[in-house]
């Protein structure tokens, strides 16, 4: 038997239920992991908040893990090609991942690289695929200059890893407690809050920047989107992740890993994210673990804002 973690009716963390079921065995196509640690996301909580269009009750919770495979489907790789019963493994875009075990698609477990601990390897692609679409949909390149707003967050970190990666600048806002983590990545930090257009234009001015090229937003507030379209005129190269409503109504992108191109494209894109990480060129800074039987505890902290890094459930 295992144990995982279900969604019995819409609401928050609170109505969940930790219980124990049975995994099915791993057909063709198919492996069951034996989960080390599962990445802990707002999205896990926001998509079981409130009824949504044809999804079923309950609904298992947890979209990305870090595990070895218990078990193998005949005639079967994984997305990065043969495997064996033992080998450490991260799988993203899973249904249930708040569990000691699961049966997923083999296609969507990759070999762990060494260099990340388990609870990295769980964090790394959700957050990291978001990152690589929005520099990819604002069309980003080496030389240009990025405005990021929520810089220190996990998506935010991830950005900024990625663009210095290819050569690009970042301007990120964050608050003043969490300056020295935009600069350990490269970025240029900006205080959020009154006045954060004029401290923008300071800090281009500081470091010699003619002008920003594209905004990324990964905080969704008033104050990100209005900076966005005062700084970036063309409205093609701005993205954001959270307000799609203020996006639509201004013109420019919102992606999501729910709408079909986004889904391509970040499952296109983890494999290349993986290798990185295995050359040590993506980290996963770390704030707190918690016990599986924890999670409604991990969102409470996680809701709070700010948390300093990535959180992890660990069976």
């Amino acid at each position: 038997m295992a144990w995982h973690w279900i969604a019995p009716e819409w609401g928050n963390p609170d109505v969940w239920r930790f219980e124990e079921y049975t995994p099915p065995a791993p057909g063709p196509g198919e492996v069951t992991i034996r989960v080390h640690a599962a990445g802990v996301n707002p999205a896990d909580a926001k998509h079981v908040a409130a009824e949504r269009l044809g999804v079923r009750l309950p609904v298992a919770i947890g979209y990305e893990v870090s595990g070895e495979i218990a078990a193998i489907g005949p005639h079967t790789e994984i997305g990065s090609g043969p495997a064996s019963v033992g080998d450490d493994v991260l799988a993203f875009r899973v249904s249930g991942g708040y569990a000691t075990e699961l049966t997923i698609p083999a296609e969507k477990a990759f070999h762990k690289p060494s260099t990340l601990s388990h609870p990295e390897a769980a964090n790394l692609l959700l957050t990291g695929t978001t990152a690589a679409e929005m520099l990819a949909v604002t069309r980003v390149a080496a030389g240009e200059t990025v405005l990021l707003h929520a810089a220190s967050g996990a998506v935010g970190v991830s950005v900024l890893q990625q663009a210095a990666l290819m050569g690009a600048r970042v301007i990120g806002t964050a608050s003043p407690a969490r300056a020295d983590d935009v600069r350990r990545f490269g970025g240029i930090p900006v205080a959020y809050g009154d006045g954060l257009a004029d401290r923008i234009r300071a800090a281009k001015a500081d470091a010699g920047i003619d002008r920003i090229d594209a905004a990324l937003d990964a905080v969704g507030t008033d104050e990100a989107v209005t900076t966005s379209l005062e700084f970036v005129p063309d409205r093609s190269r701005i993205v954001t992740v959270v307000a799609s409503a203020a996006a639509k109504a201004e013109g420019f992108a919102a992606i999501a890993g729910s709408m079909p191109a986004s889904a391509v494209f970040r499952d296109d894109a983890r494999a290349r994210l993986i290798e990185r990480a295995g050359r040590g060129d993506l980290v996963v800074p770390m704030a707190r673990t918690y016990p599986l039987n924890d999670a409604p505890a991990a969102h409470a902290f996680l809701s709070q804002g700010h948390p300093g890094g990535a959180l992890a459930l660990i069976p």
